[in-house]
């Protein structure tokens, strides 16, 4: 049997407004829009991956640092009114 899940308040939030979102094609690529984004930013592939597979030219960089993520959220942060 699987644990219950504890959520945060604002994974909850998330949730519930996605939810709360009427089936449409809208909500099915903004589903997807947010599921690629998430999987971006926990395992990122930038173009200076390398041949062994590290994501970028310094394995010792956190990837909370990684220029490429912040680079692509800073964008999307710009373009995404606020309401």
């Amino acid at each position: 049997m699987q644990e219950p899940l504890t959520l945060s308040d604002a994974e909850r939030r998330m949730i519930l407004t996605l939810r709360n979102m009427p089936d449409s094609p809208l909500r099915d690529r903004v589903l997807r829009l947010v599921e690629d984004v998430l999987a971006f930013a926990r395992n990122p592939r930038c173009h200076e991956m390398q041949a062994d597979g590290v994501p970028c030219e310094r394995p010792e960089a956190d990837c909370d640092q990684c220029q490429v993520v912040t680079a692509l959220l800073a964008t999307l942060e710009g373009r995404v009114p606020r309401g």
